[in-house]
């Protein structure tokens, strides 16, 4: 993971919370992540940085601290999205699963 602490919060309330949690309750909330998520917040970070396939690119990228900041911000907002959105799905599919077992009474 990164320092959040190197970070400044400013008028940023997530990043606020997030300095407060302990180390296990963050690594906690990662490994709660599937597969599926990873895989994506993975891909879209890759297209923001434009890597290219290594067995035939050197690929070095400089930044400073405020852009790489923007793109943990939205992989991380990316990551959250993706998490709501899959449990909304497992809701519907819940409640989907829930109404056909009605139907057959």
């Amino acid at each position: 993971m990164f320092d959040l602490n190197e970070l400044p919060a400013g008028d940023n309330p997530l990043l606020t919370y997030l300095k407060n949690q302990s180390p296990e309750t963050l690594s906690e909330v990662a490994q709660a992540i599937s597969p599926e998520v990873r895989q994506i917040v993975s891909q879209n970070v890759q297209n923001l940085v434009g890597l290219l396939p290594a067995p035939h690119f050197n690929v070095e990228i400089t930044t400073n601290r405020e852009n790489l900041a923007g793109l943990l911000g939205s992989a991380m907002m990316t990551g959250y999205f993706l998490r709501q959105m899959e449990t909304r799905m497992q809701l519907d599919r819940s409640l989907a699963g829930t109404a056909n077992l009605d139907e057959g009474k």
